[in-house]
Formats: C-alpha cells, structure tokens, sequence
C-alpha cells in the first residue's frame, strides 16, 4: 500500500514500495500538523516485507520540528528492529542540524539521490 498525502498545502510526507524497497519522501514544513500524514507512512512501513531497504529523502524540507524529528528517528529505529537498512538521501541543511542537535548526526547514513537512485 503506497501513501501519498500531497494535500496542496506545500508540506507533506509520501510512502511508496517498489521491488527494491520503500521510498519516503519530506517536503516542506515536517510538523505536528503532518502528525496523521506520519502515523499513515509508519503504518504503510510496519505492514511490509521486511528488511528491504527503506529511504528518506528529506531534500526539500524547508523546516522541521521535533514531531518530524521523532518521525525520522522511528523510521531509523524500525530498520534496526526489522533488519531493513535505512539511509537519508541528502538531507537539507534544517534535517541535518537538527539530528546534530540531538545527537543523531551521522547516525543515519547520508547517500545521494545518484546512489539511492541504484
């Protein structure tokens, strides 16, 4: 089951499984008001077959907050639990301070869109 929650609104989070994995995309603001928008993904997440591998890619996220924080964290954190390895596609500069912020800069691994892309 893919989730797409592009509301218009400019911020969202999208959740789409190939062969090869499952793709997340953040854009925009990442808050509390995408709380529904992540429970949905991290429902989408939970239900599939595991460990393949799962990619964030937090490119366009103009702003983020502790719910996106939180959001990215139980993504990482489900990779580890299900054996699935989980890596962030060149995050913006607003994702990547605040993982450093809370101590989980360069916990994740950082590839390019060239390499997620195979």
């Amino acid at each position: 089951m893919d989730t797409d929650t592009r509301t218009g609104s400019g911020s969202g989070i999208t959740c789409r499984h190939t062969e090869d994995g499952t793709h997340l995309t953040l854009w925009g603001e990442v808050d509390a008001a995408l709380r529904e928008s992540a429970s949905d993904a991290m429902a989408t997440l939970a239900g599939r077959p595991a460990p393949l591998p799962i990619t964030l890619d937090a490119r366009d996220v103009t702003f983020i907050d502790s719910s996106g924080i939180a959001f990215i964290l139980q993504v990482y954190m489900l990779g580890q639990e299900t054996g699935a390895p989980v890596s962030l596609i060149e995050p913006s500069e607003a994702v990547s301070e605040v993982l450093e912020m809370v101590g989980m800069g360069g916990r994740i691994p950082v590839v390019s869109a060239a390499e997620a892309a195979g």
